[in-house]
């Protein structure tokens, strides 16, 4: 069944794919990607990749690098991000309705969240991971629950959800999901693939990083992140650039399978024809900041060019179409400012001589 259909990944500020752009998997030149909320860089990359475009290299020079090469990493979401002060309208928006959204904190705690948001994004805040528009519980294949005690116990620890939720999500908080964090601007390196982050930061990173204690290696950073105080500590300041690597060697997107230790789900089997979407976003507030979709399209959809044909381009627009029922997208509202017929009756009533209208009422009040 996989043989017949084609990846392709694209990315954007948040759930509209009409913003999106295609990623050009496995070249070493990043997306650039901005918004009112963050500026972002981004390398996608896939071991033995066959998707879109089609010209897209098979594979990354960053995967001989270590510790790639021995783990056999398949994949690699890596993000250069700056985030920016929020506005005041959407500073203010921080009540949250997301289910993963801890309980209100003391009240003798409020001014010092609220000192927080002002400086930046609270670790405790920042998540990533990977949220659906409807349910997949009717989908999950037997031995799942074991599938996911073995991922929360021997990958991510942090991970939390509800994928029997009518709108399935699985984030993490940023600091212990990704593997490696990088404070400042990282490298780029044509020769390792693009976008090259190592663990710790510049010189004013790492002073940062070892003013709140956070461990210098990925590994005790991961795991001094999993206690709520450590993440407290960790801010994402903005207009500060924080450099981010995701990767790992269970997901298959060459034979579209999850391998893990001892447990191995061939994922077009269960199937639903949800794209696997990866989010950067903002617990407190609800506010995205990276969207990354990467879509299944038979291969009868797409042109000879890489190009989408109706068929393909009518399910993209079902899929923004449940994303708005799943309140990830704002509902359209007709604009009467711009409405044809306002323009044309507001432009009548200007170029009314209001005056002769009213003296004739006078004329009218002298008659017998």
């Amino acid at each position: 069944m996989a043989e017949k259909y084609i990846i392709r990944v694209t990315a954007g500020p948040d759930y509209d794919v009409d913003k999106h752009v295609v990623v050009p998997v496995n070249t070493h030149e990043p997306v650039k990607i901005s918004s009112d909320l963050g500026d972002t860089d981004l390398n996608v990359r896939v071991q033995n990749y066959r998707g879109l475009p089609r010209d897209s290299p098979k594979t990354s020079p960053y995967f001989s690098l270590e510790p790639h090469a021995t783990n056999k990493d398949q994949y690699s979401i890596a993000i250069r991000f700056t985030p920016k002060k929020p506005t005041s309208s959407a500073s203010s928006k921080t009540a949250s309705t997301d289910p993963s959204t801890s309980s209100s904190p003391e009240s003798n705690d409020e001014d010092s969240d609220e000192e927080e948001r002002l400086n930046g994004i609270s670790g405790a805040d920042l998540q990533f991971g990977n949220d659906f528009d409807h349910p997949i519980r009717d989908r999950l294949p037997p031995g799942f629950s074991y599938a996911m005690n073995i991922v929360k116990w021997w990958i991510d620890p942090g991970l939390d959800g509800d994928v029997y939720a009518d709108q399935p999500y699985l984030y993490g908080p940023a600091l212990s999901s990704f593997n490696t964090i990088h404070i400042g601007q990282g490298e780029h390196d044509q020769e390792k693939g693009g976008l090259h982050f190592e663990e710790g930061g510049d010189e004013d990173g790492e002073k940062e990083r070892q003013a709140i204690g956070a461990p210098e290696t990925a590994k005790d950073r991961m795991k001094w992140a999993l206690k709520p105080a450590n993440k407290e500590k960790w801010v994402f300041q903005y207009d500060r650039t924080y450099c981010l690597d995701f990767f790992n060697p269970y997901l298959d997107f060459n034979e579209f399978s999850l391998r893990l230790p001892g447990f191995t789900l061939p994922i077009m089997k269960y199937w639903d024809g949800q794209g696997l979407r990866y989010v950067l976003r903002n617990r407190a507030t609800d506010e995205t900041y990276l969207v990354i979709v990467f879509t299944l399209h038979l291969k009868e959809d797409v042109n000879e060019d890489g190009t989408l044909k109706p068929a393909a381009l009518a399910a993209l627009k079902e899929d923004k179409t449940l994303a708005k029922e799943a309140g990830k997208l704002p509902t359209e509202t007709k604009d009467v400012s711009k409405d044809d017929d306002y323009q044309e009756a507001r432009k009548q009533f200007e170029n009314l001589n209001v005056n002769e209208g009213t003296g004739g009422q006078e004329d009218d009040d002298g008659v017998d």
